[in-house]
């Protein structure tokens, strides 16, 4: 992850809010952990500490810094400035520790509040800055894994110019160059070691349909893949706990006990074991070990509700742009205080169709016949920032706009958000329809082109396809794992 930044110092009762948050509901996202503390028995609680989870920001933690379980404290310590709040600039996932290499972490309700709201410019310019001011120190000596990831590193910096092919179209990429290159390099290098330790349900198991399907994919896909999973850990650029935290909370949680302990000393264990078990993580404190779990709550990597497991691809795609007559659509629960706000606002303008929940059908077939007939679809955060009408809005050829905010969108390392989605402050949802009509028509199909262009990037295919969700969620943990080793 390329964020330096770290929370600033709390106490327990945010801490074991975070933990169970970090633990359940690692939004389908990959905390790739950014240990450079020395392990210590609390696994979950260390996760906290300096450069474990990249929250925003505090550096130069001590043990006595740490949280510890009987501190007190609440949220309101958690004034950080917003530049702190780009947790994984880069990409998506998360775990056992930290942010993520690629992860694209968002704030949960109560934290993002307390943090000033930026623009998508900001986060960018964000996000380049932590890149440059990134610090992390190789296991020394470096072994042989570490000069590959180095040699990487050095070809992606010094990536020959290219532009638009015909599998990538510049405008959707930060730079298209690097990107190119980044990839070909980790087909040619990327090694992965994946635990075999753990028991089904909870790990070595996949759930391939729903809102959570992302983690179950991912795991399905990486334990059958033949080039990047390796036998011999030695060779291991990253090592992958095959876990999934949706069954975690299916198959432990104790329904109306509002309590994850079990939970968390559960990972807990299994953390521990492979620590006592085998050298890897003590290497490199865990900075090169990755899971991916999906919810909806904080994290964002890409949600998408998959709804058929036998064609992951159906009802893909939308109408022409002549055949969209609404503006702006929106349909869903009330929850939290923007969607309540876009409903008063907008609930009774004939342009657009902002609706409350929409009676079901099946398939959810009036749902999505709205969102391949609008020009805009809005993804407003509900209780947290994260939204699946986000990678929704792709699929079906709708342009997203998001208000949500500070909200760090997925495979921002990569991708050039401003080309092919509309930001809007949750301050200026009074403004919205006067700022959707704004957009030239020129601009709206510039924009529309960006969202048709990087759909491949969102999509679940029954083998993995070159640039697809699966490449993209394991380009962003290989991507962060490169950039956070120093140059020698």
């Amino acid at each position: 992850m390329d964020h330096g930044y770290r929370f600033k110092l709390w106490s327990s009762k945010a801490a074991r809010r975070l933990i169970w948050i970090l633990a359940m509901a690692f939004a389908a996202v990959f905390l790739v952990q950014f240990f450079k503390l020395p392990y210590d028995h609390n696994v979950f609680t260390s996760l906290l500490s300096d450069a474990k989870v990249s929250f925003f920001g505090r550096t130069n933690y001590t043990n006595s810094a740490r949280i510890s379980n009987n501190q007190s404290s609440d949220l309101d310590s958690l004034s950080v400035p917003l530049k702190r709040n780009l947790t994984l600039g880069n990409s998506s996932y998360g775990t056992m520790g930290n942010s993520s290499y690629g992860t694209n972490l968002s704030l949960s309700h109560e934290i993002s509040e307390k943090i000033p709201a930026a623009s998508i410019s900001q986060m960018d310019e964000l996000l380049q800055e932590s890149r440059t001011s990134l610090k992390s120190n190789p296991p020394l000596p470096s072994s042989a894994v570490d000069k590959e990831l180095l040699y990487a590193k050095s070809e992606i910096e010094s990536a020959p110019l290219v532009h638009s092919n015909s599998e990538l179209y510049e405008p959707v990429y930060r730079n298209i160059s690097k990107f190119k290159r980044s990839y070909e390099l980790m087909e040619k290098m990327l090694r992965v070691y994946i635990y075999k330790e753990g028991e089904k349900p909870i790990f070595h198991e996949s759930i391939l349909e729903g809102i959570y399907a992302s983690e179950g994919w991912f795991l399905k896909m990486l334990e059958s893949n033949k080039i990047y999973v390796t036998e011999d850990p030695k060779k291991a650029h990253l090592f992958y706990l095959p876990f999934s935290s949706r069954l975690l909370q299916l198959t432990l949680y104790v329904r109306s006990s509002h309590s994850r302990n079990n939970l968390i000393e559960f990972m807990k264990n299994y953390v521990e074991m492979l620590i006592q078990k085998y050298p890897f993580w003590n290497r490199t404190n865990g900075e090169d070990h990755f899971l991916a779990a999906c919810h909806d709550w904080d994290v964002s990597l890409p949600t998408v509700y998959v709804r058929s497991a036998k064609n992951p691809l159906s009802d893909v795609g939308g109408e022409s742009p002549a055949k969209r007559p609404i503006l702006a659509f929106f349909a869903g629960y009330m929850h939290g205080n923007v969607r309540p706000t876009l409903l008063k606002y907008w609930g009774q303008d004939t342009d657009m169709k902002i609706l409350g929940r929409m009676p079901h059908v099946k398939g959810n077939k009036n749902y999505i016949e709205h969102m391949k007939t609008s020009k805009y679809c809005i993804c407003a955060r509900g209780y947290a920032v994260h939204s699946p009408r986000v990678v929704e809005s792709i699929l079906y050829e709708c342009v997203p706009v998001i208000i949500s905010d500070n909200y760090v969108p997925p495979f921002l390392e990569v991708l050039n958000w401003k080309s092919f989605a509309v930001f809007i402050l949750e301050k200026d949802i009074p403004d919205l329809k006067k700022i959707l009509l704004s957009i030239s028509e020129d601009k709206y199909l510039e924009m529309l082109k960006g969202v048709k262009e990087v759909q491949k990037h969102f999509l679940w295919h029954a083998e993995p396809v070159k640039y697809d969700l699966f490449q993209m969620i394991l380009h962003s943990v290989w991507y962060n794992r490169v950039f956070r080793l120093k140059s020698v």
